[in-house]
């Protein structure tokens, strides 16, 4: 049988949005514009090329709110975190009809103003984000936003495949590489770190049932104190050279902003990966959390509320994984039966601090190729 991007799962909305290109530059330089922010423009991009749909501009009231209450647009589709554009009460008269949307001062495409409405920002954080709190970094840019969100179709003036251009495809690009490949089954990893043989361990796992391993590394903005993303991408192309079967995986990177929503994002990341035309998603424990916001396992419960068909994309849920000394292999709680003292588990903050002293990380933890990755990246921080 000869296998095409048709083969593999439906867009979320049945068909994959597309909105690059068709646009007059000059005509833009006429109309009044709106800079983005970093998280803006990131959501531009994967509007127009398809990873969010059924998505075609930034959400309007009736979607915000049903979002908002119930992870679902006013048609009843699946969706989880507003998309949204928000300005200031100031700047929202001048924004009528079609405006140009530039970001660090370049003109990167139009939106067609279709609607204006109230941001609720604190009901939106304490939904979506479980927290009203200004410390957790996906409400401080809430916050930060305007309070009148703008509503309408986006078209993208051309693609910008950014800092990693090779490894920078779109839906439609990574549907065709699987269906080349003859993929009929492939499961989505979401990774901001660097990976480690606990993660390594899920996708051998997941290979063992699938034809094929997306590693879906996000390259938008994060936090300060995350590892740096050319730094990950180092660290990710060593451990494919090394450990991977070639034909059977597939690095590309997903330029979304991280949200830090914890479960909200969970969702958000496993549609899109079904629009990149994933048939599986990994999601592990804290999946999009930061601090203390969310517990272990909230961001696996919450795909409860859907169904596997409204979905489209089956939710593979693995609990804490490690090292243990007894075992003298990787396991889990589900297939280890000794006591805590057995398990190899290093924080962020301590793989740091070894890194920064010129440590060696332990190779049950991490693999020396990826660990010298790292090692090179702290040396001077």
């Amino acid at each position: 049988m000869t296998l095409t991007a048709d083969t593999l799962p439906t867009p979320l909305g049945g068909q994959l949005v597309w909105r690059v290109g068709n646009l007059d530059a000059a005509e833009l330089a006429t109309l009044p514009t709106l800079e983005l922010s970093a998280r803006n423009y990131a959501d531009l991009e994967l509007i127009a090329t398809g990873v969010y749909s059924p998505l075609t501009g930034f959400m309007g009231e009736a979607d915000y709110q049903s979002v908002i209450d119930r992870m679902r647009l006013a048609s009843g589709t699946p969706w989880s975190v507003p998309i949204t554009l928000g300005v200031s009460r100031e700047d929202a008269p001048r924004l009528r009809g079609p405006v140009a949307l530039t970001y660090h001062g370049e003109l990167v495409g139009r939106l067609d103003v279709q609607e204006q409405y109230e941001a609720h920002k604190q009901y939106e954080a304490r939904e979506v984000y479980r927290t009203q709190d200004e410390a957790h970094p996906g409400v401080a840019a809430l916050y930060a936003q305007g309070d009148i969100n703008l509503a309408g179709n986006v078209t993208l003036l051309r693609l910008d495949r950014g800092r990693f251009p090779e490894y920078h495809h779109t839906p439609r690009e990574t549907r065709d590489a699987f269906a080349a490949r003859g993929w009929q089954t492939v499961v989505a990893f979401q990774t901001r770190n660097p990976i480690h043989r606990a993660h390594e361990y899920l996708h051998k796992v997941a290979l063992e049932h699938v034809d094929g391993l997306l590693l879906h590394p996000l390259v938008g903005e994060t936090k300060s104190d995350d590892v740096p993303a050319d730094v990950r991408m180092r660290a990710y192309r060593e451990l494919l050279a090394h450990y991977y079967p070639a034909a059977r995986t597939f690095l590309s990177v997903y330029p979304a902003a991280m949200r830090y929503a914890g479960p909200r994002e969970a969702v958000m990341h496993a549609i899109s990966r079904r629009n990149y035309g994933c048939t599986h998603f990994i999601v592990g424990r804290d999946h999009a959390g930061v601090g203390s916001y969310y517990g272990t396992y909230d961001a696996q419960e919450i795909f409860n509320a859907f169904s596997r068909a409204e979905l489209g994309i089956e939710i593979l849920k693995f609990e804490h994984t490690f090292y243990c000394r007894k075992c003298t292999q990787l396991v889990s709680p589900r297939t280890c039966p000794h006591d805590s003292s057995e398990h190899l588990v290093l924080s962020g903050t301590k793989v740091r601090e070894i890194l920064r002293s010129g440590g060696d990380l332990p190779v049950e933890f991490t693999r020396p190729e990826v660990a010298e990755v790292l090692r090179e990246a702290y040396r001077d921080v």
